[in-house]
């Protein structure tokens, strides 16, 4: 586990998971220009260097595996150590095969259970009563998805995980009604991000191009640490329960217009 650059502005301190990469990173990015101090989390460290010296001295790291519960207790040991955290934005997520049910990969789905949803819940527990701390209130962030909302053939698996990292999310805002602390929601549909379905389809690079084929202005990671900011910037009192938020190109997973 390692760090950078020292302590952070107590009043606006955000952790962001998933950031060495897509949203993650540039949720990072979006935060910082926003007048956040932001600390990034991802497993790999080279990525994580790189990102916090790209945006200057309101960014730090900690080399942390949502996975797992040492690693997990550690960096968040670490953060609270250098002051309060305002917001955690729960980017870390994945997708891993695009099987149908009757012979889909076990390890697959359990891996994405255990990142997409116990990850995000491991973190969101040992941040939770720091966040219910923060002056005016702090905010848990989920970037869930669309296929949380709309099953689709060949994604049982990651549906069914994005579905409870959803649920999960609504409970968390049902549960702590009276408690000073937001529980928003953003669900992004088609995303073109370097890695997410070049993952999905381990590493075929033709199989993950083939996601985007002839479709106009898919939706960047840029466009959702958009959405990221401007749900943390409203008012403590106002929680944004969900934002949905596709390409125009985009109806739903199964109704998308491809150019010819």
């Amino acid at each position: 586990m390692s760090g950078a650059n020292g302590m952070a502005e107590e009043s606006k301190r955000a952790v962001v998971t998933g950031a060495s990469s897509g949203i993650g990173a540039a949720s990072v990015r979006a935060l910082v220009r926003d007048g956040w101090n932001v600390v990034a989390l991802a497993r790999r460290e080279e990525k994580l260097r790189a990102l916090v010296e790209e945006v200057g001295p309101a960014a730090s790291y900690v080399v942390c595996d949502v996975t797992d519960e040492g690693s997990t207790q550690a960096a968040v040991d670490r953060i609270l150590a250098n002051g309060p955290v305002k917001a955690l934005v729960n980017c870390a997520g994945a997708a891993f095969g695009k099987d149908p049910v009757a012979t889909a990969n076990l390890d697959d789905w359990r891996n994405m259970y255990e990142l997409n949803v116990i990850g995000t819940l491991r973190i969101t527990q040992k941040l939770l009563p720091a966040l219910k701390r923060a002056p005016g209130g702090g905010t848990v962030l989920v970037i869930s998805s669309t296929a949380g909302i709309e099953p689709y053939e060949g994604g049982a698996g990651y549906c069914a995980s994005k579905f409870a990292e959803r649920v999960m999310a609504r409970v968390l805002r049902l549960e702590q009604i009276g408690e000073p602390v937001r529980v928003i929601d953003i669900a992004p549909g088609m995303v073109q991000t370097d890695e997410f379905s070049l993952k999905r389809f381990g590493g075929d690079a033709e199989r993950a191009a083939a996601v985007y084929a002839g479709v106009p202005n898919p939706l960047k990671a840029e466009d959702i640490a958009e959405c990221v900011t401007w749900a943390l910037a409203q008012p403590d009192t106002v929680d944004i329960d969900q934002i949905v938020v596709r390409p125009r190109a985009e109806g739903s997973y199964t109704k998308v217009f491809r150019e010819r």
